[in-house]
């Protein structure tokens, strides 16, 4: 039971994407918002009007530390996660507090697999969604910050026994900061930082704790629309868990290679491979996130 518990926890949190809530540590530590998500430009609204994003990206969990980030004796545990997360965001030409106010809505779509024990659980469908506001600032052409609060609903179908389960069965509020230094030459620094506020899962009447946790990404442009450097991860819980399911405190760090190419014509993409360590109460492993930015 203490097996299924771990992983049905690292499901719960893990796949249900969205660009906000809580990374919360419900039985194995991990929340709805997927570590490392963001790559460069998170923190530049776009002029008005309507863009869409597309983020597509794999998840691999093959070990569980402990509080001493020793590794778990979980026989064949192992977690895959694919998904699709398309967003769409409206950009107003309404200002409000003095910056660009903004609207979005992603909504993920998963295929999730899970193996322990010998036993095997999957899963393929709709996440938790999430929606919310955003207000955007432009200090100078370089220098960009925004200020958002995220929504993430419960729409992902859950099962208490079910490991594999698409949602997290919890309503969930993140406060976003977000910044971007950018320049088509020279270097490019963006951080993502937010905070966690969890609703009680009704289910195991657990309630994760709050935490704070940040993507990030350093790199240098090279003048032509490529942008190439490092990014990843961190991930601290700074409050307890309460309830049957609870769990020790989590924290997690990640870095790997990330790049970005702007076309100069509307449109970017950027990549990002990441690997954890210094993991504690939480899964470890890595990601690799592709994300596409299209005007529409």
């Amino acid at each position: 039971m203490q097996q299924l518990s771990i992983q049905r926890c690292l499901l719960a949190s893990t796949l249900s994407l969205a660009c906000g809530a809580a990374q919360a540590t419900e039985g194995a530590g991990l929340g709805v918002y997927p570590d490392g998500l963001e790559n460069f430009m998170s923190g530049a609204l776009p002029p008005p009007g309507m863009y869409g994003i597309v983020y597509t990206g794999s998840m691999r969990y093959d070990s569980v530390r402990d509080a001493a980030g020793r590794r778990l004796d979980i026989p064949d545990f192992r977690v895959r996660v694919n998904m699709v997360a398309p967003r769409l965001i409206w950009v107003t030409k309404q200002t409000l507090l003095g910056g660009q106010l903004a609207w979005h809505m992603v909504a993920p779509l998963l295929d999730v697999d899970v193996r322990a024990g010998g036993v095997r659980h999957d899963s393929r469908g709709l996440g938790d969604i999430t929606v919310g506001p955003a207000l955007g600032y432009h200090v100078t052409p370089a220098l960009h910050y925004l200020v958002a609060l995220e929504v993430i609903a419960p729409t992902g179908r859950y099962a208490r026994d079910d490991p594999s389960s698409l949602g997290k069965n919890v309503w969930a509020l993140q406060p976003v900061l977000a910044l971007s230094y950018v320049k088509p030459h020279g270097w490019n620094l963006d951080l993502k930082a937010m905070a966690d506020f969890n609703r009680k899962n009704g289910d195991t009447d657990t309630r994760s704790g709050r935490a704070v946790h940040a993507d990030y990404a350093i790199g240098w442009g090279f003048g032509n629309g490529w942008v190439v450097g490092v990014g990843g991860h961190g991930y601290r819980q700074v409050s307890d868990d309460t309830g049957p399911a609870a769990a020790g405190r989590a924290r997690a760090f990640a870095i790997g290679p990330a790049l970005k190419y702007d076309s100069g014509k509307g449109w970017l993409m950027t990549a990002k491979y990441q690997s954890e360590s210094g993991v504690r109460n939480r899964p470890q492993g890595e990601q690799f996130h592709v994300k596409l930015v299209l005007p529409l």
